[in-house]
């Protein structure tokens, strides 16, 4: 079934068109992706297919039942909303439902009102079989790290907004995605989930995206955006590099083909035959057509090769390096903190290409800024080699002032510039071996993309020679064919290299050992691959996992060997698993435990009342009828929790 019909397309950009006549569809089970550089419009074209944004020329027909859901890559949200009014934000009655059935539930204890509502809620998810589809719900937040569903949207970070937002994508109930860069800010276990849930969902999907392992694992089309048309790819991104390979060899050939046909006619016109018969002029206008057909462009090549500096024999030594944030203050008026890093020592040498692993919220950052000096340790001493520059590329790059061109910026950091091989370059020459040609080096930085702005300022940073590379989220907005470049210079860079990036692919290719940041501060050290480090780390947890179920195997057998020659005792079997609840039963398991906490309290109060010598006893009847009363209720409700326990 066609989901999406897209014919004729065609936008303009800020001096010529990004793309002119696209037309293609999209079917059930179709998982595409967009990809071309920075600049071409791929962006763009996410947004007149979301209906964010009108197109010059052309029309956008989606199917009746296939609503889009769509992430764009800066996400709009109402600064006065919580996480929970965001996500729920859709026309969908299924997600209607459960948003009211889990504000109910938080209500539950606080409003004795509500009780009636919650069963009618709870019934209509029965009736609808929505208790899965909420697990789902629940699954996708979870492994979001979503779990404050208050927290206004105003007080998230960027990128807890992308992840928000992400969440209200795959939560709801439609056939096709949009994807606009997903992976960005999600850190590489996340990533990891994410390409999994996309490669087994049944739904559509149309994305853009620089992650190359995410583009080879879940796409099964690839569309090329390149000199303002769109071009079909059939197969994932590996199949896409072969078929482009096959493809620039043919046109060079055929380039060749015709380049030595033009020169055989060029000396037939210049003999000067009579161009007055037919057939002469139908050979001269066939000569034109060749002569003016669309020719073979092989992609812009551009380096980062600057100039190096060498650097001493001391580089960078980290002495117990602690950091802690504080968390607020807890009761006793004690301030609460966290570490971040915990007595981290180690000893930087020349050539060194580091990549820093870890969960979002462990300190990546923190370390460059320490190592930088941007931030202050609470313990311990940075010391910097003599020799030492450090050229420090942060995730989101600030611009004092945009309005100043792409020339005019390079120009404040210098007029001419040595390459590595020698040469000495022009800003605009130089600009020029960045990708910067003609036209955009006078546009202003404003009119730039995500990406060419990134790409932009790494230029400028690299003018000064650095021979210690600091890397914060590199990949982020960059193009494909942006970062294969970069790929080649760090490869051959002479420099230390510290990298943060949850690009598998980009990691696996520029660093050769990790620095592991843990949760309780701890920095531990791999030696291997990004990808050779996910693999140990997937093995360790299914060993943890298996022996925690043997253990708990043999617990079990020992128990049932206890008690079996008891005649009372019931036959147990030790191979079964605990029976797992379904949502439904754990909200109810959750209430018991409340209740039952509460009552006891009462019972204890009613004790107290009926045993102090200050009793009222003219209530004392009433006291004696309700704690009663609550003994009875209690025994019915230890009873269902004791089922419910397992």
């Amino acid at each position: 079934m066609n989901l999406l019909s897209i014919n004729g397309l065609s936008k303009t950009g800020r001096e010529e068109p990004l793309f002119t006549d696209v037309t293609f569809g999209l079917d059930e089970g179709d998982k595409a992706a967009v990809i071309g550089h920075n600049g071409t419009g791929k962006s763009t074209l996410l947004n007149i297919v979301a209906g964010t944004l009108e197109a010059d020329a052309g029309t956008v027909v989606t199917a009746k039942d296939a609503e889009i859901s769509y992430l764009p890559q800066n996400p709009v949200f109402n600064p006065g909303d919580t996480i929970r009014s965001h996500i729920f934000r859709s026309r969908s009655a299924k997600l209607e439902i459960i948003r009211e059935y889990e504000e109910t539930c938080t209500q539950l204890g606080k409003n004795n009102g509500i009780q009636k509502r919650y069963d009618e809620l709870c019934e209509l998810m029965e009736k609808q079989d929505l208790w899965n589809y909420e697990a789902q719900i629940r699954s996708i937040l979870s492994m979001l790290g979503i779990t404050d569903m208050t927290r206004q949207m105003s007080t998230l970070s960027g990128g807890m907004v992308k992840k928000v937002a992400l969440a209200q994508v795959l939560v709801e109930d439609t056939k096709l995605l949009l994807l606009d860069e997903p992976t960005n800010h999600l850190d590489i276990t996340t990533i990891s989930w994410l390409q999994e849930y996309l490669c087994s969902t049944k739904r559509s999907m149309l994305m853009v995206t620089h992650d190359r392992y995410f583009l080879d694992a879940v796409c099964n089309n690839i569309y090329e955006l390149a000199r303002h048309h769109l071009k079909l790819y059939q197969g994932n991104y590996s199949t896409y590099l072969e078929k482009k390979e096959t493809e620039a060899e043919i046109e060079q050939n055929t380039d060749r083909r015709i380049e030595a046909v033009l020169r055989v006619e060029r000396d037939w016109l210049m003999r000067g035959p009579c161009a007055r018969g037919t057939k002469a002029k139908a050979r001269i206008q066939h000569d034109e057509q060749l002569i003016n057909r669309e020719k073979f462009q092989s992609d812009k090549d551009f380096s980062f090769e600057v100039q190096g500096r060498r650097l001493g024999g001391k580089v960078l030594e980290l002495h117990d390096i602690t950091k802690n944030f504080s968390k607020g203050y807890a009761r006793t008026g004690e301030k609460k903190t966290t570490p971040v890093l915990k007595n981290f020592s180690y000893t930087f040498t020349a050539g060194q290409k580091i990549g820093i692993f870890g969960a979002n919220g462990t300190g990546k950052s923190t370390l460059l800024n320490i190592i930088t000096g941007a931030v202050q340790p609470d313990s311990g001493t940075v010391v910097t080699g003599v020799n030492t520059a450090f050229a420090y590329y942060q995730q989101n790059p600030v611009f004092t002032d945009t309005s100043l061109t792409v020339l005019e910026y390079i120009k404040e950091a210098a007029e001419m510039i040595t390459m590595n091989d020698g040469r000495t370059l022009s800003a605009p020459q130089f600009l020029e071996e960045f990708g910067f040609t003609g036209k955009i080096q006078y546009s202003p930085v404003s009119g730039l993309s995500g990406g060419e702005r990134k790409r932009l300022f790494l230029v400028r940073l690299l003018i000064s020679n650095p021979n210690f590379l600091i890397l914060d989220e590199p990949t982020n907005d960059f193009d494909i064919f942006t970062m294969n470049i970069l790929e080649q210079f760090l490869a051959g860079y002479k420099g230390c290299l510290l990298v943060v990036s949850h690009d598998r692919y980009f990691m696996d290719k520029v660093a050769d050992t990790l620095f592991i940041l843990e949760d309780n501060g701890s920095v531990s050290g791999f030696v291997g691959k990004c990808s050779e480090y996910i693999e140990y780390r997937r093995e360790k947890q299914e060993q943890a996992a298996a022996a925690e179920k043997a253990a708990d195997t043999k617990k079990k057998k020992n128990s049932s060997d206890e008690s079996g020659s008891s005649e009372d005792s019931a036959p147990l079997n030790s191979g079964s698993k605990p029976r797992r609840l379904s949502f439904k039963e754990q909200r109810e398991f959750e209430q018991l435990e409340q209740d039952i906490a509460s009552m006891e309290s009462r019972q204890k109060e009613l004790e107290t009342f009926m045993s102090s010598s200050d009793c009222d006893y003219s209530r004392l009847g009433s006291y004696n009828s309700e704690y009663q009363k609550l003994g009875e209720e209690l025994e019915t409700k230890y009873a269902r929790w004791e089922v419910l326990a397992g």
